[in-house]
This record gives C-alpha cells, structure tokens and sequence, in this order.
C-alpha cells in the first residue's frame, strides 16, 4: 500500500486534468484513492523519475531529463519530488 502525505495529495486534486480528461479526485480523499489504484509512484528527484521510465521501458531516446517532466503524467509536488501516475 502507498502513502500519499498531504502535499502529494493537494498537487494532484489541483493538477489531474493535465493528465485526465475530466476529473476524478475533488477532494484529497478520493485523490489518494485514485492514487492508490494506479499504483502511482513518488519519485524524489528528476535522476529518479527518468530512472523510473527507463525501468518501465519508455523509450527516452533523444530527450532530456527536463522534458521527461513535461509529460503529462508527471506531477511537481513543488518540494523537489514528483508524483508520477499511469492511468
């Protein structure tokens, strides 16, 4: 089971359309639930969430590490981790 603190929760209430066509968490609640079906994954630095798509077999040929964190389901927390959420 993953833990999602308070900050990872809030990032993505705020944030799930970037990734989702509309929305499924409106409160933290449904927010960790949500997470906690996917399995998503808190990551603690930009090295690690390149290392987790490469670990997934996402082909990262020719991009750098800061536009890996452009993809959609790559979430800032905005204290240096990144939620990362496969739907």
């Amino acid at each position: 089971m993953h833990e999602y603190d308070e900050a990872v929760l809030t990032c993505f209430v705020k944030n799930q359309l970037q990734l989702l066509p509309e929305t499924v968490a409106d409160n933290i609640d449904e927010a960790e639930a949500f997470l906690e079906e996917c399995m998503a994954v808190v990551v603690n630095s930009i090295d690690e969430v390149w290392d987790y798509f490469d670990e997934e077999g996402i082909d990262l040929e020719g991009q750098s590490k800061e536009e890996i964190l452009e993809a959609p389901e790559v979430f800032d927390v905005g204290d240096g981790r990144y939620l990362i959420v496969e739907s």
